[in-house]
């Protein structure tokens, strides 16, 4: 086995479940890489046993504070799992559906970047290296996940992890694919050294991304440069306030406009993205008032993994340190919120 993932195995998760008498959880079930073997031959093997979703933390928050945010994202891996694992394994979940593969290691980048402050220009740039870095070994964990036939549920982290994910999805597709995205801020960015603002429009450029649209769009959140950019790079959107405040269209016109815009091509991979920033309350790097409810964030990952071509879904920039009542409720909330959005993408797509 290579070092592009820090393996998880059932030994690691006994801390973290919760057990009692006539119940079985879904941490018992799960699948689980076997060390032994190159990585190829674990995740074809997972495979073979019934493995379709494979889950990959990625615990850094290099991304948001390179962009200028607030840290806390590298727990958002560990909020998903404490609250996944104990959830109820009954008639309507398979579990062996799932491969819990383990993290990306970011430990060493993070140590690096722990004193950097966004507000000192040297510091900064030194923030965006690693940040550079850490797209590297994304990309080198999710290649191989994607060649072996899997579908990645990429948890944690900012949304910076989405250039090296759609960069590995066109890589193996051999073409440029589709992303759409709710999330208030559109993440087209100046192409300025990498950060969580810019990874869609890095990938634009890169040509591993062929169309893009953002569901949720706030309108006073994003910068005339990058409005401008987007539309020069033929983006489309919705707006939030087109959707909650005039009411111009409900969310599910809002999302038949991003499938009609993508044009649900089956031959055009397409990747799920959600900033969790998007949802009212998270605790994230960005927290709002004004977001989606999470019954709305559900039916949004909901109605995208009916497509066929769906090939990944990416929760970003959960942060739980960020929560007013501290980490443990930040854990406790965004755990939740996230095994709930898996369990919508995985309700619709394995249908």
């Amino acid at each position: 086995m290579n070092n592009v993932f820090e393996l998880l195995q059932a030994a690691d998760l006994v801390a973290l479940q919760q057990r009692r008498d006539g119940e079985t959880r879904l941490g018992e079930s799960l699948q689980f890489l076997n060390p032994l073997l190159p990585l190829q031959d674990a995740l074809q093997a997972a495979v073979a046993a019934g493995a379709r979703y494979a889950l990959i933390g990625i615990p850094e928050d290099l991304g948001p504070r390179a962009n200028f945010g607030n840290g806390g994202a590298e727990l958002g891996f560990q909020a998903f799992l404490s609250r996944f694992i104990n959830l109820q394994h009954n008639e309507t979940i398979k579990p062996q559906q799932f491969v819990l593969i383990g993290q990306v290691p970011c430990q060493d980048l993070m140590l690096q970047g722990r004193e950097l402050q966004s507000n000192n220009p040297d510091q900064l740039e030194l923030l965006r290296q690693l940040c550079s870095q850490l797209d590297h070994r994304v990309l080198q964990a999710v290649t191989p996940v994607f060649a072996a036939g899997l579908i990645p549920i990429v948890i944690g982290g900012g949304h910076n992890n989405a250039l090296p994910l759609l960069q590995a999805l066109a890589t193996t597709s051999g073409s440029a694919v589709d992303a759409i995205n709710l999330d208030p801020h559109c993440d087209f960015r100046l192409l300025e050294g990498r950060h969580s603002g810019n990874g869609f429009s890095y990938a634009h450029r890169a040509g591993w991304l062929r169309r893009y649209f953002v569901v949720g769009l706030h309108e006073q959140k994003n910068s005339q440069t990058a409005l401008t950019q987007m539309r020069q790079a033929g983006v489309g959107f919705c707006s939030y306030q087109q959707i909650y405040q005039r009411r111009d269209l409900s969310l599910a016109q809002a999302i038949d406009r991003a499938l009609a815009f993508v044009d649900s091509t089956p031959s055009v991979p397409l990747g799920i993205e959600l900033d969790t920033d998007a949802i009212s309350n998270m605790p994230v790097s960005a927290m709002t008032n004004t977001g989606v409810s999470v019954s709305d964030a559900e039916y949004y990952v909901y109605r995208l993994a009916k497509q066929p071509q769906v090939r990944y879904l990416h929760l970003a920039e959960a942060a739980p340190a960020m929560h007013p009542q501290g980490v443990k409720a930040g854990l406790s909330e965004a755990g939740q919120v996230l095994s709930a959005l898996v369990l919508a993408f995985v309700a619709a797509h394995s249908q």
